[in-house]
């Protein structure tokens, strides 16, 4: 039987990729006592990693939809993490994103809105979170990286 947060994720379609493997010397998440830190998730879809630079060939809107990649690949994380049980989360407790932006783009905090409004829409109040969004080069021109720490049980 599904859990509450499945039921959610099904509910507002969508379904969570297998969490993706490491692409250098790190491990994909680490939990030190109740807290569960996801290293950095790049934006990718079915086709391979969402490119782009925002401010230059990239909306705030795509960048976003970019967010919301980011998003479902942190929760892939933290599934894994969990046993399959996201229903073992707690809370979103803090989200670190970069955004690869072209010189005077300054709207880091719109675009990473698509990663934090998808984690409200599924955890609820749980899902509100502290947060950093800085403009960044990020490796293999992915439009957008956020990595989070979750509490869980």
């Amino acid at each position: 039987m599904p859990g509450a947060i499945d039921a959610r994720l099904a509910e507002l379609g969508e379904t969570l990729p297998d969490a993706p493997a490491p692409a250098a010397n790190y491990v994909p998440w680490v939990r030190s006592g109740p807290l569960l830190f996801v290293s950095g998730q790049i934006s990718m879809d079915a086709g391979g990693i969402v490119k782009g630079l925002l401010g230059a060939d990239m909306s705030v809107e795509q960048g976003a939809a970019a967010a919301k990649l980011c998003a479902l690949s942190l929760l892939a994380q933290a599934r894994a993490a969990c046993e399959g049980d996201l229903d073992r989360v707690r809370r979103v407790v803090k989200l670190t994103a970069f955004v690869n932006s072209a010189p005077g783009f300054s709207d880091q905090p719109k675009v990473v809105n698509g990663c934090s409004d998808f984690l409200v829409a599924v955890f609820g109040e749980a899902g509100r979170h502290a947060r950093s969004a800085v403009g960044a080069a990020l490796p293999f021109g992915a439009a957008v990286e956020i990595e989070a720490i979750f509490e869980i049980a």
